[in-house]
C-alpha cells in the first residue's frame, strides 16, 4: 500500500503519522475509514471514549479510555490483558466504535470491554518485537510435539502477547482433541502460559492470508470482517457451473464473494420466467437455451431445430407467454425476433482430412504398407553361398565382375534336373554369409573356395 499524505511507500510503513486525517484509515491490515474524523460533534456532546485496538493477523478489540487520553488512529498503546498487558495499535475511534460495537453485539459495561492503559514507550515495543520473533519457531515446535503425541489437529498460528508472558496456539480439527499433555509439554518448552483457541477452516485462512484466485488478497484477510453462510443455491442464481474446484476459496468452503452480488441476481430473476417454460407456437414448441440477466434477453429453440437460437427481449417473451394462458398461439418467435444465431457446421471441405481424429494413424499405416510392397534392391546383387550347387559356372573359373568378391552372377534361367515340374523354375535364393565373415575374407582365399566349389561340381 502507499499513502501519499503520510509519505508511507510501499515495502516501507513507519507508521501513519497523519494523526486521523489519513483517507485510508491506517497502514496497516484491514484498515477502516473514518468518515466521521473531520466532522465535529454537536455542542455539548463528548466524543465516545471507547477505541478500537488491532492485535496480529486483524484480531480486534475494543478498550476504554478510562484516563482520557489523547489518542489517534495509527497509535501503538498498551491495553489490559489476562493476564498482564498487551500492545497493539488503535485502528478506530469516535462514533464510528459505537456502531461497531452495536454490529457486534458487545454493549459498553460488557466484560468484554477492557481498559487502555498507556502510550506504549520504547521498552513494551522492544518486548513485544523480542515476542514477535519467537511466534513463527513456536508454531513449528508445537507442530512437532502434537505430531509426536499423534493428536488429530492442525495448529495454524501462534500470538504471543506483548509482555511475553502468555501465548495464544490457533488450531483446527474436525472432532474434539484431549490436549492437556499437549499443554504440559509446550508449557516447560517456552515457559509461558499457555492457551489454546480452536478456530475454523476460514478464520484460518483469514490469519494465514494468501492470494485469491482474482489474483488480489483474500477479502478475509485484508477488509471482511464477518462471515456468512455461503450455499451452493447463490451459484445457482448467478448462472454459474457447480464445479467445487472454481467454487470453492483457499479455505476449501465456499467463496465469500459469492454473496456480493446475490442480491441482484436475485432481484433481476423476479421479472424471467421458469426455465422449464415452453412457448407453445403454431410451428412448434420452443425451450429456453439460455438468458442474459442484466441485458434481459433469452434464446429459445424450436425441438424441431434445436441449433437455431432466436434472441427475444423479455417484454417479448412475457407477451407471449401471456396470449399462451390466453390459449393462443403465434405463427413463430420469428415474427418477435431482432435477430437470430444458426449453429451450423463449417462451410469449408474435408480436403486434408483434418477432420479425422485418427489422420495421423492412416498416414502411419499407408508408410508402413508401403514399405512392405517396396522391392529389396540389394536381392539382385546378393552373394551366392559357397558351394551353391545352382551357381552356374564356365570353365574351371568363376565369372565374376568384381575380382575382388570371387563369387558369380546368378542365372535366373538355369534350371535344375532335380527339381518337380509343379516346382517354379529359378534359382533358389542363396543364403548370404554374415557380413563379418564376408569382410574378414581376402580376394586369395576367395578365389581358392570358388575353385573348390567347381571341381566338386558335376559338368552340365
Amino acid at each position: 500500500m502507499a499513502c501519499t499524505n503520510c509519505s508511507t511507500t510501499a515495502g516501507n510503513a513507519p507508521g501513519c503519522q497523519s494523526k486521523g486525517s489519513c483517507s485510508t484509515g491506517n497502514c496497516g491490515k484491514m484498515p477502516v475509514f473514518n468518515w466521521l474524523s473531520n466532522m465535529s460533534l454537536p455542542s455539548g456532546q463528548e466524543p465516545f471514549n471507547i477505541i478500537e485496538v488491532r492485535f496480529k493477523n486483524g484480531r480486534k478489540e475494543f478498550f476504554l479510555n478510562k484516563h482520557n487520553l489523547s489518542v489517534q488512529m495509527g497509535d501503538t498503546v498498551a491495553v489490559e490483558g489476562s493476564p498482564g498487558h498487551d500492545i497493539g495499535v488503535v485502528s478506530l475511534k469516535g462514533e464510528l466504535v459505537r456502531l461497531q460495537m452495536r454490529k457486534k453485539k458487545i454493549k459498553e459495561d460488557s466484560e468484554q470491554v477492557k481498559v487502555l492503559y498507556r502510550h506504549a514507550s520504547e521498552s513494551d515495543i522492544e518486548k513485544w518485537a523480542l515476542a514477535r520473533e519467537r511466534e513463527t519457531p513456536a508454531m513449528y515446535k508445537a507442530r512437532e510435539i502434537a505430531s509426536n503425541l499423534k493428536l488429530d489437529m492442525k495448529i495454524g498460528d501462534v500470538e504471543f502477547q506483548g509482555d511475553n508472558i502468555k501465548a495464544v496456539f490457533y488450531y483446527t480439527s474436525e472432532g474434539r482433541v484431549d490436549f492437556r499433555e499437549l499443554i504440559k509439554l509446550m508449557a516447560d518448552e517456552f515457559k509461558v502460559r499457555i492457551e489454546m483457541r480452536q478456530i475454523g477452516a476460514r478464520q484460518e485462512a483469514q490469519r494465514m492470508g494468501g492470494i485469491g484466485s482474482c489474483g488480489r488478497e483474500l477479502c478475509c484477510s485484508t477488509w471482511l470482517n464477518d462471515f456468512r453462510s455461503v450455499s451452493t443455491s447463490a451459484a445457482r442464481y448467478q448462472q454459474l457451473s457447480l464445479n467445487p474446484q472454481k467454487l470453492a476459496g483457499q479455505c476449501g468452503k465456499l467463496k465469500c464473494c459469492l454473496n456480493y452480488e446475490l442480491d441482484m441476481y436475485v432481484e433481476a430473476l423476479k421479472d424471467f420466467p421458469d426455465t422449464n417454460l415452453k412457448l407453445k407456437t403454431k410451428k412448434g414448441d420452443a425451450f429456453q437455451q439460455k438468458m442474459d440477466i442484466f441485458r434481459r434477453k433469452a434464446w429459445y429453440s424450436y425441438r424441431s431445430d434445436p441449433s437455431k437460437f432466436i434472441e427475444l427481449n423479455l417484454d417479448k417473451v412475457q407477451e407471449i407467454i401471456a396470449l399462451n394462458k390466453q390459449e393462443k398461439e403465434p405463427e413463430s418467435l420469428e415474427m418477435y425476433v431482432q435477430t437470430y444465431i444458426e449453429v451450423a457446421k463449417p462451410d469449408y471441405e474435408n480436403v486434408v482430412g483434418q477432420d479425422s481424429i485418427t489422420r495421423f494413424d492412416k498416414q502411419a499405416s499407408s508408410k508402413r504398407t508401403s514399405n512392405k510392397k517396396r522391392p529389396n534392391r540389394n536381392t539382385g546383387n546378393k552373394k551366392p553361398a559357397q558351394g551353391n550347387p545352382k551357381v552356374k559356372t564356365e570353365g574351371a573359373k568363376p565369372v565374376a565382375k568384381n575380382p575382388n568378391q570371387g563369387q558369380t552372377k546368378s542365372n535366373p534361367q538355369a534350371g535344375n534336373s532335380n527339381n518337380s515340374p509343379n516346382q517354379k523354375q529359378g534359382v533358389a535364393k542363396p543364403k548370404r554369409q554374415p557380413s563379418r565373415q564376408r569382410r574378414l575374407l581376402k580376394p586369395n582365399e576367395n578365389k581358392a573356395t570358388a575353385n573348390n566349389n567347381n571341381e566338386n561340381k558335376k559338368p552340365e
